[in-house]
Parts: structure tokens; C-alpha cells; sequence
């Protein structure tokens, strides 16, 4: 039993062997801060990562009064301090006493201040994004001629998509000119009558991928015609370009995916498409086939006879009516002749005549008293005939 010590034992025995450890108290490290938390006494408590591993962190206020910038999250940094163990955690830690920059961490800051700017601009609205062709014809791929990210981006599409078009605009991806070729061939690109166009490289480290933060890339990715699927690095990386697209690939071989359908797909749907279309056909004939029944079964088809007998019934009990109505008619109008007839014989000339009065006339024309003069010769017409005399003298009663 005397060889077991306790948790307490042990962990000071090894907290001893650290500050008593040369290298231990002074150690230069470089890694990116996360979970920064800065207390009310200006204690500062961190984390240093790394893309393997990560280590605790303690920077005291006195030492982090010395700071010339304030420490942010994700910020690349270099520290010098003493690592030690934390006796209540057993955890080892770096109490730090000096922090500067790294380089990387003004890339970092760089790329936040030039993300805040174009998203000011609107460069990363929504409303600016165009979808992706479901189906297209032709694709370029603005990226390095040599690597693994063309050659994932072909065989992908070539696998998924064969009938596709694939068109490459070579370009430097990383170092000197790199910004100024990618947007050369992004402006090739639209030259062409593309359907769409994929922008981007294989991974790297935040160095390698800067062309891809570049502001004058983000602006000839906004200004493309033809949508663009940005495919920068791996899944965690993130670029401007990635924001400016129209979409963002986790990677070259997802982006390939995302450009083209799966052939099998499409045959499957075409497939369905004709199912469900011959169903429609075999439907639409059905209700016709049943349309036509009902009307050879009607009453009208099948008894055309008893139709036109009917109509004819129907007119003949019309003309009757028609008879009866002309008849009432003449009738009515007979008896309206009679009674005019019989007014008109009582104004009549030659009724008066019969009751002995004659009309006299002059040049033909009936005259009265005062148009006849002493020797005019006049006509004396009576109901039983008419007499021609001369007028030998003229009283006036």
C-alpha cells in the first residue's frame, strides 16, 4: 500500500517537475486565441489552438496592461510565458508575460475589416444571388490547371453529369499576380455562353487562400454574369469569395456536385415523368371513352325519330294557334271595316243625294253660291243623273 499516492500527491509532484523544468519556464509558442474571456481585473483567460491541439492560458493584468492591441477572438498570436500545472484541474497551462500579432492574425483582421466593408456595400445581399441551372450545358472552372482540385472537380462531374460541357480558365490560385489572374479569367468566363462557373482551389493555409479575400475577386465574382459557385479550401474555411458567390461550396468536389444532377437521378425522374404521363394519357382517354358512351346512349342519339316527331308535333301545335290567331285577327279587323264603312256612308255624298240634294259644279269642280255668276255654265248633279244649264239670273236669299 505504500506505493499508491494520492490524485493531490501526484499532480504536485508533477506541477514540481514543471517549475523546476528549465524549458518550462520560458516557452515561446504561436496559435490562435478562442474562448477569451477577460475578467473585471484584467486578468485575461484563453485558450492557444492550433489545427491539432490546444493549450489553457493566463495572461495577468500586469503583463496584459503592456499590450499595444486588444486581444480578440481568433486572432493569430505569438506569446512567451512559463507553463505550469493547475493543481485543482491537474491541466497544464501557459501563464503568459508577453503577446504580439502574428502575421496571420492581421490576415485575420484584414479579412474582418474587408468582410464588414463589402457587406456594407451589399455585396453579400441575398436579393443579388441567382440560382444555379438545374440543368446545364456548359461549366467553367476558373482554377490552377494542376492539383487535386480540378482534377476532383472533372472526375465528379464527368461521374455525375457526363453529357456537360467543362471548360478550364487556368489560373494562379496562390502568391504574387494570383488576385489579377483570377480575375482575368473570371472576365474570360463571361465571354463565353456559360451556364455557370466555379471559383476556387484546393486547401491551404490562410496564406495560400488570400487571393480569395482579395476585394477587387469578391467585386469580379459580384459582377459575373454567369452564377458562380465559390469552392475554396475545405469545409472550415471560409473566404470573401465565399460570401460574394452565388453559392458556397464546402469543397472543389462538393462544389462539382452542387453544378450538376446525378444522371441516374434524372433518368429516374424522366422516368417517373413518363409513368405518371402515360397515367394521365390512359385518365384523360378513359373519360373520354365515357363521355362518348353517354352521348351514343342518349335518348337524343338513340331515338332521333321520336325527336324530329316531337319537334314536328310541337309545330304543328304552333301553326294551329297561328291560324287561330290570324283568324281573331281578321275577324276583329272585319267588324273594324264594318263600323268605319257604316260611318263613311252616313258622311257620304251620295247618301245626301239620295235624299234629294244635288251638288252643283263649275269647271268640273264643286262651287258654291257665291262662286256661280250670271251666265256660267254649270253642271246639276242628282242621284238619278246630272243636268247641264246656264245660269240666266242670280238671287241671293
Amino acid at each position: 500500500m505504500d506505493n499508491y499516492q494520492t490524485i493531490g500527491e501526484f499532480t504536485r509532484y508533477l506541477k514540481l517537475m514543471f517549475d523546476t523544468s528549465t524549458k518550462m519556464r520560458s516557452v515561446y509558442l504561436k496559435g490562435e486565441i478562442s474562448n477569451l474571456k477577460i475578467h473585471t481585473t484584467g486578468h485575461m483567460y484563453f485558450s492557444l489552438k492550433d489545427e491539432t491541439s490546444k493549450i489553457g492560458a493566463i495572461m495577468f493584468s500586469t503583463s496584459a496592461k503592456k499590450l499595444g492591441f486588444t486581444p480578440e477572438e481568433g486572432m493569430k498570436v505569438l506569446v512567451h510565458g512559463r507553463v505550469s500545472i493547475y493543481e485543482a484541474t491537474g491541466n497544464y497551462q501557459i501563464y503568459v508575460d508577453e503577446m504580439q500579432e502574428d502575421g496571420v492574425g492581421n490576415l485575420y483582421l484584414e479579412f474582418e475589416k474587408l468582410k464588414k466593408k463589402l457587406k456594407e456595400l451589399g455585396l453579400f445581399d441575398e436579393s443579388h444571388k441567382r440560382p444555379i441551372p438545374k440543368y446545364p450545358k456548359k461549366i467553367g472552372v476558373v482554377t490552377a490547371s494542376t492539383g487535386a482540385a480540378i482534377k476532383d472537380i472533372i472526375s465528379t462531374i464527368k461521374r455525375r453529369y457526363p453529357i456537360v460541357e467543362v471548360y478550364l480558365f487556368s489560373s494562379l490560385v496562390q502568391g504574387d499576380g494570383a488576385k489579377e489572374d483570377i480575375v482575368r479569367n473570371i472576365k474570360r468566363a463571361n465571354e463565353m455562353d456559360l451556364d455557370v462557373l466555379i471559383v476556387g482551389r484546393g486547401g491551404g493555409s490562410i496564406e495560400d487562400l488570400w487571393p480569395f479575400n482579395e476585394e477587387v475577386v469578391a467585386h469580379a465574382i459580384y459582377e459575373s454574369k454567369i452564377p458562380v459557385i465559390s469552392a475554396v479550401g475545405h469545409e472550415v474555411d471560409f473566404t470573401i469569395a465565399d460570401f460574394v458567390a452565388d453559392l458556397r461550396a464546402p469543397t472543389p468536389t462538393g462544389a462539382a456536385e452542387m453544378a450538376v444532377p446525378n444522371l441516374s437521378d434524372v433518368i429516374d425522374m424522366i422516368s417517373s415523368y413518363k409513368i405518371r404521363l402515360n397515367e394521365a394519357i390512359t385518365k384523360s382517354y378513359k373519360l373520354k371513352e365515357l363521355y362518348l358512351d353517354k352521348i351514343k346512349n342518349s335518348y337524343i342519339i338513340k331515338n332521333p325519330l321520336q325527336l324530329t316527331l316531337t319537334k314536328k308535333q310541337n309545330i304543328m301545335i304552333l301553326e294551329d294557334k297561328l291560324n287561330t290567331l290570324i283568324k281573331q285577327i281578321y275577324k276583329l279587323n272585319e267588324i273594324k271595316l264594318s263600323h268605319i264603312i257604316e260611318k263613311l256612308e252616313l258622311i257620304s255624298p251620295l247618301n245626301v243625294l239620295k235624299r234629294g240634294y244635288s251638288l252643283t259644279y263649275k269647271d268640273d269642280a264643286i262651287v258654291k253660291f257665291k262662286d256661280i255668276s250670271k251666265d256660267d255654265n254649270i253642271k246639276i248633279k242628282f242621284d238619278e243623273g246630272i243636268i247641264n244649264t246656264k245660269v240666266v239670273s242670280k238671287e241671293k236669299l
